[in-house]
């Protein structure tokens, strides 16, 4: 006698129903700070606030939960540009006053951090997405954008 649990599931998994969407396309627009769904969109309405919606295409982004990975994963490339160039510089420059190293790293350090935190954050965000996670799995698929009165 065959089993019910065999024969038939018990659900249909929603992930089936859905399109695959491109991981890879979706990271380098969310790292470009676009929308992950059409990348033409901005996914920032300022310097590292996600907008609700992409003014372009209506893709719904409040969903994301960033929380803190991406200045974790910041931390972590700047740590290991600035370490690099530390090292280079003492290897091949060993006199170079502590002045001028107490003037270049601290301020590289800044300017990097600034530079890649909203890189980090939009790939994260347009990874979330592409995974269809954390609110992601129910959003459809991009609509497009509304004809021009």
């Amino acid at each position: 006698m065959p089993t019910p649990a065999l024969d038939a599931p018990a659900f249909a998994p929603q992930a089936a129903e859905q399109e695959k969407r491109d991981v890879w396309l979706s990271i380098r627009r969310g790292l470009a700070g676009h929308c992950p769904a059409c990348g033409k969109g901005r996914i920032f309405g300022r310097y590292l606030k996600v907008n609700a919606v992409c003014p372009h295409c209506g893709e719904e982004l409040h969903h994301h939960r960033a929380d803190d990975a991406p200045p974790y994963a910041t931390i972590f490339i700047v740590g290991h540009i600035i370490g690099t160039l530390m090292l280079l510089t003492e290897e091949f420059w060993p006199d170079a006053p502590i002045w001028l190293h107490a003037m270049i790293w601290p301020t590289l350090t800044a300017m990097l951090s600034l530079w890649f935190l909203p890189r980090v954050k939009g790939g994260l965000i347009a990874h979330q997405w592409a995974l269809r996670m954390h609110g992601f799995e129910t959003a459809a698929s991009p609509r497009p954008p509304k004809p021009a009165v």
